[in-house]
């Protein structure tokens, strides 16, 4: 069964997600870290943007496919897996600003309440 819109949001989330691993990487090198942050605050928060979208992902895309494999409309399906990820492009951009933090607020905002939509979208699409 095809499930082209979570392959859509798949794909964009994963090219994301390998963008902010070589983030990663290249704070590695930059601060000649080889394990955790080595004291960087740099690589910290390389570590934690690419930890927080690999922590909050998953579960998302995994609740875009139940609600696409049990017949969720097109349109819909498509808002939640756009808000997924503008959310996890907006968690990283905030994420080295200092408080008061909108893009980091909004990423993860966006983020929680796609999991949360989609989760009860998926009931009602099973008891309908």
């Amino acid at each position: 069964m095809p499930v082209p819109v979570t392959a859509l949001y798949g794909a964009l989330n994963a090219i994301l997600n390998v963008g902010l691993a070589a983030n990663v990487s290249r704070n590695r090198g930059k601060h000649n870290v080889s394990l955790g942050s080595g004291q960087s605050k740099e690589m910290e928060l390389a570590m934690r943007a690419h930890g927080n979208n690999a922590e909050f992902v998953p579960l998302a895309l995994v609740m875009l496919l139940i609600a696409e494999l049990s017949g969720g409309a097109s349109l819909w399906l498509h808002v939640l897996g756009g808000t997924l990820f503008v959310g996890r492009v907006l968690h990283p951009i905030g994420l080295p600003l200092k408080a008061p933090n909108p893009p980091r607020f909004i990423g993860t905002a966006l983020t929680w309440v796609m999991i949360v939509a989609t989760a009860v979208y998926c009931l009602v699409l099973r008891y309908r």
